[in-house]
């Protein structure tokens, strides 16, 4: 039940796995690429549900580039100016339009 309910890590919807900080400032927090949440439209969840894990989304250089706890309106909100700065910065990886279909 605990590893159901507070797993040690997060899978990705691209099939990576990445450490679940419980001790971080904020909530249980995970540190990754957006690219690795591409095609998921909604935010992660721990505790059956009711706790969001908090995202700190890095660049492929793994410098921050934004925390959130709401994923779905971060596609819509600041992704467009954020991957309009990165195409510039990494053009080798991709910053689609619409990550989360």
């Amino acid at each position: 039940t605990i590893d159901r309910l507070a797993p040690t890590h997060f899978t990705s919807p691209a099939g990576s796995s990445h450490p679940i900080d419980y001790d971080a400032e904020g909530g249980p927090r995970v540190d990754l690429r957006p690219q690795a949440l591409f095609g998921l439209a909604t935010h992660p969840m721990i505790a059956g549900g009711r706790v969001p894990l908090v995202l700190s989304l890095t660049s492929p250089a793994g410098r921050p580039i934004q925390t959130t706890r709401d994923l779905p309106g971060f596609w819509a909100g600041s992704w467009a100016a954020i991957a309009k700065e990165m195409r510039g910065r990494y053009p080798r990886h991709p910053w689609p339009d619409d990550p989360a279909s």
